[in-house]
């Protein structure tokens, strides 16, 4: 079935609740494990279509917020979501505490239960009103965000299309193109600030409901995180900034002296040569056939995936009015099909899509095609970036059909900007760690905490007293920050992953897919450092793992010098 015919009917939220109660019932009330299993399975199946509608309607509301229908609809899933949870964590409880625990556990593998300890503790019916505000905070920015038009070059545009001018080869235009920018969100500085004012007071209350101090243990549990916690994360971070920042100083040095500039702007940032980025040669049509093709070629398992991908037209990737910004994957667990949304916008992100979200595609349509209890076909949020930031690297020898002659180019600059990420990514986790341990903070002295970051992670880059980016601020465009908190660094620790990977393939091709494979094919059943160990890959956050592969990538880098 096509993406556009799959019906939707707002889920009676009463009957669900019911269904989901009286699942619980029978788990409390049961004489033998069978029972409970039947009864956890069929509350299981109750929540993937309630998942499914969920994920029909968001899809149907980012592709176009302006639909009021879907609007209302998304309004109506970010307010049942929360009461929904209640039941949920009956049934958790029921399974916790069960008599058959120990069969149980032989049944679904002892990780379940791990997995359902932390979602127990963070939440209590108390959070319900709270997590509804923070719902409706969250699509307001995001709202916001989507009508966000720019007048330049003669246009009124969504702010997704001016990412070719950000990438001219003439530096004034870049300059102008961030100043429109900056301008834009400028206008909006107040409805900005109070927003997030309000989310990370909001979050906060949330957590200190649960007996925190703040918001950021609620945080991680939300995530799932279920091998690591703050102290790993800071020797991250901290490896980071002794070990990766002196290794990308010599790179952006490099990228300075290409490109003939005298210091690097912020809008000089992503310009790796002089003559202008690698580009996507063809039409959105075109790129899309040659995405389908590299799939298709790729391996076998690739083939079946992308084939039911394109018959189901499970892809909108074309920026416009009133589309919401940025790029993602999800899944429709009903169907067993995710669907991949973005914004192209005539730069290489076009491509990096059909690589990223295609890799969070393919692991969710892996999981869904197995044997895999639903509740362990997803695993935590920086394992499932694993499978989209190596698949960027992997689909390495059909860059040629988006980029042709300036394939090089492209690859160089992909891994330029894959390893410049990482200390941006910390920066994001950092800064918002800082937000929430210091929630009465005035929107400058936000600001002043992100300008003091930048000197830490991204000492090389000057913002040219830009509107927006002048007084750093620029924190805000980030969606991440006020949408999905602490989750960015998830990215920063996955790209170690894939560099691993990437590093691997270089010398066997065979061996990197068959060690990525695995890893996807795991899904949820493992932890995020059993993942890596399973795959014989280093946890990102060990000492000198960092190190380590911030070296391999300097080399690699020097070697293909363009």
């Amino acid at each position: 079935m096509i993406f556009s015919e799959m019906p939707y009917v707002r889920p009676n939220l009463d009957e669900v609740k019911e269904k989901l109660t009286a699942c619980a019932k029978r788990i409390e009330e049961a004489t033998c494990v069978e029972e409970q299993i039947a009864a956890f399975d069929e509350s299981t199946a109750i929540g993937q279509t309630f998942m499914t509608a969920g994920s029909i309607a968001y899809v149907r509301n980012t592709i176009d917020t302006t639909d009021a229908f879907y609007e209302a609809e998304r309004e109506f899933m970010d307010e049942a979501g929360p009461e929904l949870q209640e039941a949920s964590n009956r049934i958790n409880t029921a399974l916790l505490n069960s008599p058959f625990r120990a069969e149980l556990e032989a049944h679904y593998g002892t990780l379940l239960f791990r997995n359902l300890e932390i979602e127990h503790r963070s939440f209590k019916p108390e959070l319900i009103p709270l997590m509804q505000e923070e719902s409706k905070l969250a699509s307001r920015y995001q709202k916001l965000y989507a009508n966000l038009t720019v007048e330049f070059d003669g246009q009124t545009m969504p702010l997704p299309m001016l990412g070719k001018y950000k990438e001219s080869t003439d530096r004034a235009v870049r300059r102008a193109a961030y100043e429109a920018e900056g301008k834009v969100f400028d206008a909006k500085r107040e409805e900005l600030d109070e927003i997030y004012d309000k989310l990370v007071k909001n979050r906060n209350a949330q957590g200190r409901l649960l007996g925190y101090d703040n918001y950021i243990q609620l945080g991680y549990d939300r995530l799932g995180r279920n091998c690591y916690g703050a102290k790993e994360l800071d020797q991250f971070r901290e490896q980071i900034a002794h070990d990766l920042v002196p290794i990308i100083a010599e790179v952006k040095e490099a990228q300075r002296k290409r490109i003939g500039v005298d210091r690097l702007h912020i809008y000089d940032d992503g310009i790796r040569f002089p003559d202008g980025n690698a580009k996507p040669e063809g039409t959105p049509e075109e790129i899309l056939a040659a995405g389908k093709a590299m799939y298709q070629d790729l391996s076998p398992e690739t083939k079946s995936y992308i084939e039911d991908m394109f018959d189901g037209e499970l892809f909108d990737v074309l920026s416009k009015d009133g589309k919401a910004p940025g790029g993602y994957c999800t899944s429709l667990p009903d169907y067993k099909v995710p669907f991949i949304f973005s914004n192209f916008n005539g730069t290489a992100d076009d491509v990096d899509v059909l690589t990223h979200e295609a890799g969070h595609g393919f692991a969710f349509y892996r999981a869904m095609h197995s044997d895999i209890h639903p509740a362990l076909q997803e695993p935590t949020i920086e394992a499932c970036e694993c499978h989209s930031m190596s698949m960027e690297f992997l689909t390495q020898d059909y860059h040629k059909s988006f980029f042709g002659r300036n394939t090089q180019k492209y690859e160089v600059a992909h891994c330029e900007a894959s390893l410049d990420f990482i200390p941006y990514g910390c920066m994001i986790d950092e800064f918002q760690h800082r937000m929430y341990e210091n929630e009465n903070l005035t929107p400058d002295e936000r600001h002043k905490v992100w300008e003091e970051l930048e000197k830490k992670y991204r000492p090389w880059l000057d913002m040219d007293n830009l509107p927006f980016y002048g007084r750093y601020a620029h924190w805000q465009w980030k969606l991440h920050v006020y949408l999905h908190p602490l989750y960015y660094i998830d990215y920063c620790m996955a790209q170690t992953v894939a560099f691993q990977l990437w590093t691997l393939s270089l010398k066997d091709r065979k061996e990197a897919w068959k060690r990525y494979l695995a890893f996807v094919d795991a899904a949820g059943t493992k932890t995020f450092e059993d993942l890596c160990r399973s795959a014989n890959l280093r946890v990102p956050y060990e000492p000198g793992t960092i190190r380590d592969v911030g070296a391999q990538i300097r080399d690699w880098l020097k070697e293909n010098a363009v």
